[in-house]
């Protein structure tokens, strides 16, 4: 892409109306807009981010098989009254057609998916089953102050698995845990990510969450260094020692949750009457799980994590560009900037042709000095500068952004190079 044709612009200064710091770089890079307090808009470096860490956690659900829909965020009273939590789901947006019926902004969708699924399940035969939506949800949240660690409208990925019996549950539910992790490690977050046992709710005893550590965490979590397990703050009174090992030597720490899993048992099925055939052939109700992960909040959780003085560091697999391309202003002669011009579009579109995704900063009416603050703001993986010291090597500068090394390499062998670097 060229940068010029890039309606976005990066600033120098924080946005006032922001406290967060996610918000605020993410902002400043040109990633996103607000709109409000805990709504954004994601604007085409950010919506690439977004899409990225969409297409890696779809990746290993369909892996995990997995089946995409897409269910309407726009929800009926009914399904709500049927499961009671129209009264008592108290970040529920309500609102009233224009045909006098209520309707709920969805903020999670048991309520559409168990009576979709039931209606193409009758036999034992016809189980497990597990489907999957990338949708956006609406939350009356109250305090709606850590930009995308905590929106109003927000994107997510729930995935809802119906089975036969508990053991069945039991065995998918281990699998997602290493799923999960899986997309984790993708995200570069895996060190930074505990399996986080949490009160289970009307649900189970337990359910899990993904914490990962960073000063910018809303929760508290006290973790297992052995067994990379932790216990959230508001159930360590019950569970004061880790639930793997038994040690008693857990650290306090901060943490954003970045995933969670529950065991749903058979609340939902049994208030919608959801009930197969089983081998003796008697009407029961399937069990569920349900294991989501929010893409805007882990777009928000890489940006507290991955960034510098100077700006963003994103990880190779979501940023937004793998190369970002700049060609520097020649100070001296017009037929030297030509050169460098038509060099650096040359190598614009070589590295098009193999796949590797570019940014190149064509702009000729910015400093050197306000190219490179740009690109260290926007933070790609690396940035290739061509200017007119490298080109009387017939090389170009290739630097890594988040080590700082830089290379000088011949530009016949940049393609090749940068190929490798950008996993192509």
């Amino acid at each position: 892409m060229l940068q010029s044709k890039l309606f976005t612009k990066t600033s120098k200064d924080a946005p006032k109306d922001e406290t967060s710091f996610n918000a605020q770089i993410l902002m400043r890079a040109g990633f996103i807009d607000k709109l409000a307090a805990g709504i954004y808009t994601f604007l085409p470096l950010g919506l690439r981010v977004h899409e990225k860490i969409k297409n890696i956690i779809r990746q290993e659900i369909n892996l995990l098989g997995g089946q995409e829909i897409l269910m309407p965020a726009l929800t009926p009273k009914e399904n709500w009254q049927a499961t009671g939590r129209w009264d008592n789901f108290d970040v529920l947006f309500k609102l009233k057609g224009g045909d006098d019926k209520e309707y709920a902004l969805a903020a999670t969708h048991e309520e559409v998916v168990t009576p979709a699924v039931a209606k193409h399940v009758f036999s034992y035969r016809d189980l497990p089953v597990a489907v999957y939506q990338f949708q956006t949800k609406f939350r009356n949240e109250l305090r709606a102050k850590a930009g995308l660690l905590r929106g109003r409208e927000f994107s997510m990925k729930d995935l809802y698995s119906f089975h036969a019996d508990q053991t069945d549950l039991d065995k998918y539910y281990e699998q997602v845990i290493e799923t999960y992790h899986q997309i984790y490690r993708r995200l570069g977050l895996a060190d930074l990510t505990y399996v986080t046992y949490a009160s289970g709710g009307a649900f189970a005893k337990y359910s899990h969450e993904f914490q990962t550590v960073a000063e910018a965490g809303e929760d508290t979590i006290f973790a297992c260094e052995q067994c990379r397990a932790a216990v959230n703050k508001e159930i360590i009174d019950e569970q004061s020692t880790c639930p793997i090992c038994g040690s008693k030597d857990l650290v306090e720490k901060k943490a954003i949750e970045v995933g969670n899993i529950f065991k749903l048992g058979r609340k939902f099925t049994d208030a919608f009457g959801f009930t197969f055939k089983d081998a003796a052939g008697n009407d029961v109700p399937p069990v569920m799980g349900c294991y989501g992960i929010g893409p805007s909040r882990l777009m928000g959780t890489l940006a507290e994590i991955f960034h510098d003085e100077r700006g963003l560091v994103w990880p190779v697999e979501v940023a937004p560009f793998a190369v970002h391309l700049l060609s520097l202003n020649p100070a001296s002669a017009k037929a030297t900037a030509g050169e460098a011009r038509t060099m650096t579009d040359k190598i614009y579109q070589d590295l098009i042709k193999v796949g590797v995704e570019v940014l190149y900063d064509d702009r000729e009416d910015k400093s050197a000095g306000e190219k490179f603050a740009a690109s260290d703001l926007i933070g790609c993986p690396t940035r290739v500068l061509v200017s007119e010291k490298t080109l009387a090597e017939a090389s170009v500068e290739v630097k890594n952004r988040a080590t700082g090394e830089i290379k000088i390499i011949k530009i016949d062998e940049l393609v090749n190079e940068l190929k490798i670097l950008a996993n192509k």
